[in-house]
């Protein structure tokens, strides 16, 4: 007979491939049965790294991710990225010691509280039914599309399971299919419309619906764009306008404002894509669709509930049927092909303080870069740099970790679970002085497990959205400082290539790297100012000083 932690992670293994953990006294019996399932087991050197590791893996995958941490201080270490797991909706189960049956110890805590208090629920396992617990913690985080933790009491780990039998097999979710009556009158609109604009986000991509977005494109002549995670989607790109909001082109944003007819698609409408309420003209009539109960934002004039790839499919024959009034909109516009509408400024090269222009650096790196890059973007202030300049292909190519929870820190344990899911493409990770390090302990990692990455620091010896939004309202700078690292040398230390770039002919250096070296990290650690602020960063500036 099993014990209970070989159940939990022999079921465990019939639906996961790769585990991202770090080893303690609550999770060590279930890493030991998980040895011989065959399991492929990536070891991390903080518990934050691992669900970082594992939610990257999720939305570079597509499938349903594993981490496990010790009970106590290794679960509280892992909160931060369970709960931007949680945000971004990636399906993701965390295995946890807890505290005994018999009832918490001087040093345990509400673990069931905690993961409460940042969206996760929690399923405790029993000696009774161990297996069935597992595939209901899998079913819960496949269905909900969230984080849910697996707790194994810690005198339970070691004990045997009761015999179980018809375990229940994970069940794919079914398409939610739209209502009829909203469908059509969505359909009419954009059939009439004169000037059509899809919007597609990650949901859009996470249900499949790129092609049947072409169609629909194509169809009634829509200008295209898509949200920070939806970009790629759309199958034409010569119609399409790149990411809305902060990280749009002005020109191509101006234009969105035209549109008398926007489909929003998978896309959550937040503050950011948004442009903080200005990004659709006070005229324009938006539809969203979407898996929510309703609406995400009041400006929505009509609501499709229901799966996107069906939704969207079902208006491309709506429209067919009922006919457009002619040429599209995208036709009468030469913008879309001369480049006006994506061309973003390539900086000045060095600023007055005779430091890199951020970009400068990004368009150069736009250059450098492998086209078939996987991007891992942490959350700061020089977001605004590769989101503006670096094209992906599709968007689980463009990982925005921390984004969601508004936190730093998670970029570089991320790129330990992108390599994990595909293990042939350059993970290239972009990341700021002060969230890198927060990181370090899993550069380690990154290099030890990721078979090529290009780790991009911009160093600015600052964290940078402290300095260009409270700096600019005169609070002390002092605590916005970080003194200048050498990451390079730090990543050399570790076994890893690093380059400092100081002027932008250093960086012919990560090019001669890439020529060389078909495995490997190396470490780009780009010395820019603190005067150049991204357009993002103004808008915000601009709403926090209405």
């Amino acid at each position: 007979m099993t014990t209970v932690a070989g159940q939990v992670a022999r079921t465990l293994s019939e639906y996961v491939s790769d585990v991202f953990g770090l080893m303690g006294n609550g999770n060590a019996y279930f890493l030991d049965e998980l040895m011989d399932t065959g399991v492929k087991y990536t070891a991390v050197r903080h518990e934050a790294g691992a669900v970082a590791a594992a939610d990257a893996y999720a939305r570079a995958s597509g499938r349903i991710a594993a981490a496990t941490v010790t009970y106590g201080a290794g679960f509280t270490n892992a909160i931060t990225p369970l709960a931007e797991a949680v945000q971004a909706r990636s399906p993701l189960v965390l295995v946890v010691g807890d505290a005994p049956t018999s009832g918490p110890r001087p040093w345990d805590v509400d673990q069931v509280a905690i993961a409460r208090a940042v969206g996760a629920s929690t399923i405790i396992v029993d000696r009774d039914a161990p297996a069935a617990r597992t595939v209901e913690a899998l079913q819960r985080a496949v269905d909900e599309r969230t984080a849910v933790v697996l707790a194994i009491p810690y005198d339970l780990a070691a004990q045997p399971a009761t015999t179980e039998v018809d375990v229940p097999s994970l069940r794919n979710p079914s398409p939610l299919e739209p209502e009829a009556e909203s469908l059509l009158a969505g359909a009419q609109l954009l059939a009439g419309a004169q000037r059509p604009f899809l919007l597609a986000g990650r949901g859009a991509w996470l249900s499949g619906a790129g092609a049947a977005l072409g169609q629909l494109a194509d169809a009634v002549g829509a200008v295209t764009a898509s949200t920070a995670t939806g970009r790629g989607i759309f199958p034409d790109q010569r119609f399409d306008l790149g990411v809305t909001g902060g990280f749009g082109q002005e020109e191509a944003m101006a234009l969105v404002r035209e549109a008398d007819v926007a489909l929003v698609v998978g896309a959550r409408l937040n503050q950011f894509t948004m442009r903080f309420g200005e990004l659709f003209g006070p005229d324009t009539r938006v539809i969203q669709i979407d898996l929510e109960d309703g609406p995400t934002n009041p400006i929505v004039d009509r609501y499709i509930r229901g799966d996107a790839a069906r939704t969207v499919s079902a208006l491309v024959e709506h429209v067919h049927a009922i006919g457009t009034p002619g040429d599209g909109w995208r036709d009468r516009l030469p913008g879309l092909f001369d480049g006006t509408y994506r061309t973003v400024s390539a900086g000045d090269g060095m600023c007055a303080d005779a430091r890199l222009d951020p970009r400068t650096v990004a368009a150069r790196l736009s250059e450098i870069l492998p086209a078939d890059r996987r991007v891992v973007s942490d959350g700061g202030h020089f977001i605004g740099w590769a989101n503006s300049h670096w094209a992906v292909r599709s968007p689980d190519r463009m990982l925005l970790v921390g984004t969601n929870y508004q936190t730093i820190g998670l970029g570089i344990p991320s790129a330990i679970g992108a390599g994990a899911a595909d293990p042939e493409t350059t993970v290239v990770v972009t990341a700021g002085d002060g969230g890198s390090l927060m990181a370090l302990s899993d550069l380690e990692t990154v290099i030890r497990t990721v078979r090529r990455s290009v780790i991009v620091i911009w160093n600015d010896a600052a964290y940078g959205a402290e300095i260009h939004l409270y700096g600019a309202w005169g609070l002390a700078r002092d605590p916005m400082l970080i003194d200048e690292v050498d990451f390079a040398a730090v990543a050399r230390g570790l076994g890893a290539d690093g380059i400092v770039v100081r002027t932008p002919d250093d960086l012919d250096l990560l090019g001669e790297w890439l020529e060389t070296h078909e495995r490997g990290s190396v470490l780009v650690d780009c010395r820019i100012s603190q005067s150049v602020r991204a357009p993002y960063q103004e808008e915000i500036l601009a709403v926090n000083t209405k």
